[in-house]
């Protein structure tokens, strides 16, 4: 779609719990082998914190509409002026957004290849935008996936073609790209890369695929990483999101195969278990998830965390998790918002002074069933 609309009106709904639910297993013949096939679940936490030990919760008002007319936004990131670019996977577009929902096209990101689930994906702006007017973007290349750095020059526009490569060689297919990117509390680049359809990679600490990856803003492995390279963890399938919560733990979203879908709480030098495992196995030497879905209820994409709460879009569940988290960052019972309301939900991020979440829609990616204003950036306040 060439042009971006903006939205003229607003979506008022009602939030909704996800009702308890069964998981069902059924025995597939195939191979003399069994899958698990759950129907739909409420997430799982293994020991929720006691409601009194939550953070104070802030309740999330009606979603409205702040944009339309996008072509599948993957990833958005918030400028010190209030602005924010927004990333499209398939055209490799960047866009600017206002607070106010006006939009303006500012660059193209040379060298994208944008196949199934590849293509333009996550952004963070430098946090120290003010001098060196930097912005990072993880993309899908002929070759691989890879993170470059593209400069914004004094009119706004992005120059995507002159790029300086940060990180290159991350495995890359038609499926399983990862693509999250964020700054850390420490002024340092955190990448979510996926397993590129190769499963041993997530294993193999020399390879980038299945990993999260912590590096200088020049690309550097960055001082203190636990094996002296680019790696931070790994025994990843396909994390997309990435947010810091309290006391600067980070959690990243997690994509299953089968059975579950995972929230997990980073710890330096940790195995997060794939392929051996998926969701919660109680393995020594292996991390659990802290939160965990049926497939079919969640897909999690975008990650953020404001008003004492993480927030995961969900793409084949088609609403918004709330998770409510302690001071010491245990998770609480998880709810789920606007459940079939919007379609597939991908990007999430806070605004800059926590008031409210923007939230994209991802129903022109192949596999939603896409309305005539799709796709869209919702704005819900908290």
């Amino acid at each position: 779609m060439d042009s971006v609309r903006i939205a003229a009106r607003g979506y008022g709904v009602a939030a909704a719990l996800v009702a308890a639910a069964l998981v069902v297993v059924l025995a597939l013949a195939s191979c003399g082998s069994t899958a698990p096939g759950p129907v739909d679940a409420t997430a799982q936490v293994p020991t929720p914190a006691a409601t009194s030990d939550l953070a104070p919760q802030r309740t999330p008002g009606a979603p409205r509409v702040l944009l339309t007319g996008l072509e599948v936004p993957w990833a958005i990131a918030f400028l010190p002026d209030g602005n924010a670019l927004v990333t499209e996977r398939e055209s490799g577009r960047i866009v600017r957004v206002t607070p106010q929902g006006a939009a303006t096209p500012v660059g193209t990101v040379g060298g994208v290849s944008a196949r199934g689930e590849g293509g333009l994906l996550g952004i963070a702006v430098s946090p120290r935008f003010a001098t060196d007017r930097a912005v990072y973007v993880y993309y899908t290349s002929a070759e691989d996936n890879r993170v470059v750095r593209l400069q914004v020059g004094p009119d706004d526009t992005i120059d995507g073609t002159t790029q300086q490569v940060i990180v290159s060689g991350i495995g890359a297919a038609s499926i399983h790209n990862g693509g999250g990117l964020t700054f850390g509390p420490d002024g340092l680049l955190y990448v979510a890369t996926g397993d590129a359809s190769r499963s041993d990679a997530s294993q193999d600490r020399d390879d980038l695929g299945g990993k999260v990856l912590r590096v200088t803003p020049d690309g550097a492995p960055a001082p203190g990483n636990p094996f002296g390279t680019a790696v931070w963890t790994y025994g990843h399938r396909n994390v997309q999101g990435l947010a810091f919560g309290p006391g600067d733990r980070l959690y990243a979203t997690e994509f299953g195969q089968n059975t579950v879908d995972e929230i997990n709480l980073l710890t330096p030098g940790a195995d997060y278990g794939w392929p051996t495992v998926e969701g919660i196995a109680g393995r020594e030497g292996l991390t659990d998830p802290l939160v965990t879905w049926a497939t079919s209820a969640a897909s999690p994409s975008g990650l953020a965390y404001a008003g004492g709460s993480l927030w995961a879009g969900a793409l084949r569940g088609e609403r918004l998790w709330r998770i409510p988290l302690t001071a010491d960052g245990r998770t609480g019972t998880p709810e789920a918002l606007y459940t079939g309301e919007f379609g597939r939900l991908r990007g999430v991020v806070a605004t800059p002074d926590g008031s409210a979440l923007w939230v994209t829609t991802s129903n022109r990616d192949g596999r939603g069933s896409p309305a005539d204003d799709d796709d869209r950036i919702l704005v819900v306040p908290l």
